[in-house]
């Protein structure tokens, strides 16, 4: 490429980024407030989208004049609706849990009267001399944001909001190189595949580069199904942009002109914002013909899944887009040789395309490997549940007790379910473990696509096996003999376990089934359902054997092998609250007025548990083959 080229480029976004830079300075630090609230997925299902036309209301109702800016997930699921105000003489402040009478409140006498209202308040985004910043908190400060880098700050929908945060600045950067460059800077980088896989991502990419063939396809899998995991969800929802200036430099750099996005149809909001950031693109001359006046020509279309867990496999998810049942196919040829439409194609993942503009951006000519981070999406028995991004290598203990909080209602750590069904449950010894490809695959787990389940005291190692098999037994597209039938026996000895009918045996011969499914099973789907399985066996053995040799489950979460009675000693007379949450009118009132629970109407959905006043603490969970309690038998 000539020199006279690569300037035609640059001059061009240098046009494109002053122009947004204006408009963010316009706004951002002019003479106005301005009003960010989380409009994501996590933060519209706690009424965000309430608070934000409160905050509409009240400011015309007040005339006041600010900016409200919908912006994407800031990450602390915990706490939405969240929402970031700036004002002049005040850094920006962030709040949580703004309900709409919250809002009303924070025009009332902040926007208004100058009041932050510290009691509501979360902490500055900067550091200030007037208030404490996020710096100051371990759920902020032990994160290392790089992809999440915009969440919070931008709003989703506008082009020039990322721009004028150096967005599209890669792209330009990547068509002023040569291919092998950008192929050299991901290698060199150490990117790794973040859909579960862990494959070199420069490796992969040279590979397509250098197949033979007129034309080529580059894809994003966007098909993000694993139980507890959303961390794709909230990337593309948040900063579609950033995914989509991924794949532009995947097509430039192996030699495709024409890219897909391949999303969930269980994801509107994600496919809606995909849809607008692909039309902005368009218009602003990032995608179509002659991209940035590079000569380069690119387009991108959306393509939405039916929701199969099996179509997360690159070559399932290409008979999909061919029209076809979502299939795997044998490999090789892979689909960098052989894939979408029999052409060389290149498939990516959400979080690992949007790392490439990281990479690219970087002013050195050969950046120095440098650790990359993971994003997890923290979900089960954990105070501050949400998106986390951490650098690779950090211990899952800064993870669940730092970041997120530790476990709530002081209940004591049990297991952490990392990667998804294809991941696998790892103890409290494990806590200490970094985080990364090789250290959690020496555990039994592995990365997987970024979920995070925190189990307690409370949960069972064997239901939870259960569950997550369930879940893949069903998902199984049934084309292979190993993981059609081979995880239905599983799920059917499981299944006995936690009806307390199970024999020693039959944990040999789960072993034995659950080795031959890996062996034998033609995708990453059956190879790694049975890891769940295994790793709870592994290090929670003691489980499977109560459940087998005393019937009974030391959790009290199996159903079969559980009871609810009601401690007489503990019961208030005048109180109904278990009555009526009962659903099979299985509670009666016994002598002197005390209830009771008959155990054979009752089907231990534990609502009277639930219900049952705090105070009173009336209601326990036995297993049936342990001792009754003298306080229960009384009744």
């Amino acid at each position: 490429m000539t020199e006279n080229s690569k300037k035609k480029i640059a001059d061009h976004y240098a046009r494109l980024f002053a122009e947004a830079t204006k408009e963010w300075e316009s706004v951002r630090h002019g003479d106005l407030p301005f009003i960010l609230v989380g409009t994501a997925t996590c933060g519209q299902a706690s009424g965000s989208l309430d608070t934000f036309q409160t905050f509409a209301a009240e400011l015309k109702k007040h005339h006041l004049a600010a900016h409200l800016i919908p912006v994407g997930c800031m990450g602390h699921c915990y706490a939405e609706p969240l929402v970031v105000i700036g004002k002049p003489g005040f850094p920006p402040i962030l709040y949580g849990n703004v309900a709409p009478a919250v809002a009303t409140t924070l025009v009332q006498h902040f926007l208004k009267d100058d009041n932050p209202l510290p009691e509501l308040m979360f902490a500055a985004l900067e550091p200030n001399d007037m208030l404490p910043s996020l710096a100051d908190f371990p759920r902020f400060a032990l994160e290392s944001r790089a992809v999440l880098r915009y969440f919070g700050h931008i709003d989703p929908e506008s082009i020039n909001q990322y721009l004028a945060q150096g967005g599209y600045r890669a792209l330009s950067t990547a068509l002023q190189c040569e291919p092998e460059q950008i192929v050299d800077r991901l290698i060199h980088s150490g990117l790794r595949g973040m859909g579960g896989a862990g494959y070199p991502t420069g490796k992969k990419w040279e590979s397509c580069r250098q197949a033979p063939g007129p034309i080529k396809y580059v894809i994003c899998n966007g098909d993000e199904g694993d139980p507890g995991s959303f961390s794709d969800r909230a990337v593309m929802e948040s900063s579609p942009h950033q995914v989509l200036e991924g794949l532009i430099i995947a097509g430039y750099t192996i030699g495709a002109h024409c890219g897909t996005v391949y999303l969930r149809s269980e994801y509107p909001l994600a496919a809606a914002r995909m849809a607008t950031a692909v039309q902005k693109a368009r218009e602003a001359g990032l995608l179509g013909s002659n991209i940035l006046d590079s000569g380069f020509s690119f387009d991108i279309e959306l393509f939405q899944g039916s929701g199969a867990f099996v179509c997360g496999e690159e070559t399932a998810l290409i008979q999909s887009l061919e029209g076809n049942r979502g299939m795997p196919r044998h490999r090789p040829p892979y689909p960098a040789q052989q894939g979408f439409k029999e052409a060389p194609t290149l498939i990516d993942n959400v979080k690992t395309l949007a790392n490439v503009p990281l990479i690219m951006a970087d002013t050195d000519a050969q950046p120095a490997a440098q650790p990359r981070t993971a994003i997890f999406a923290v979900a089960g028995k954990v105070n501050n549940v949400g998106l986390v991004e951490v650098a690779i290598g950090t211990p899952l203990r800064t993870i669940v007790f730092e970041l997120c909080g530790g476990i709530p209602k002081r209940k004591a750590f049990k297991a952490v379910q990392i990667g998804g069904p294809s991941g696998g449950c790892l103890p409290a010894a494990a806590l200490d473990t970094p985080v990364d490809f090789e250290s959690l695959h020496d555990w039994g787990a592995m990365m997987g696509s970024g979920g995070l389940v925190v189990l307690d005291e409370d949960d069972c190692m064997v239901e939870v096996a259960r569950y997550f098999l369930d879940f893949t037994q069903k998902e199984s597209c049934g084309k292979c003999t190993f993981c059609r039938i081979g995880t239905r026996h599983l799920l059917s000895i499981l299944e006995g376990f936690t009806r307390g009918e199970g024999s020693p045996a039959d944990i040999d011969l789960l072993v034995e089934l659950a080795e031959d499914i890996q062996r034998g099973s033609l995708c990453g789907l059956g190879k790694t359902a049975p890891n769940p399985v295994l790793t709870a066996l592994k290090y929670f053995r003691d489980e499977y054997e109560a459940h087998i040799n005393q019937q009974c489950c030391p959790a009290k979460m199996c159903r079969h092998l559980t009871a609810f009675y009601i401690i007489p000693e503990k019961c208030e007379r005048s109180c109904d609250a278990c009555v009526g949450s009962c659903p099979t009118e299985a509670i009666y009132t016994a002598k002197h007025r005390v209830k009771a629970i008959d155990q054979e109407k009752c089907v231990k959905c534990g609502a009277c548990l639930d219900a049952c006043p705090p105070q009173y603490n009336a209601i326990t969970r036995y297993s049936p083959a342990h001792t009754v309690p003298p306080a229960a038998e009384k009744q």
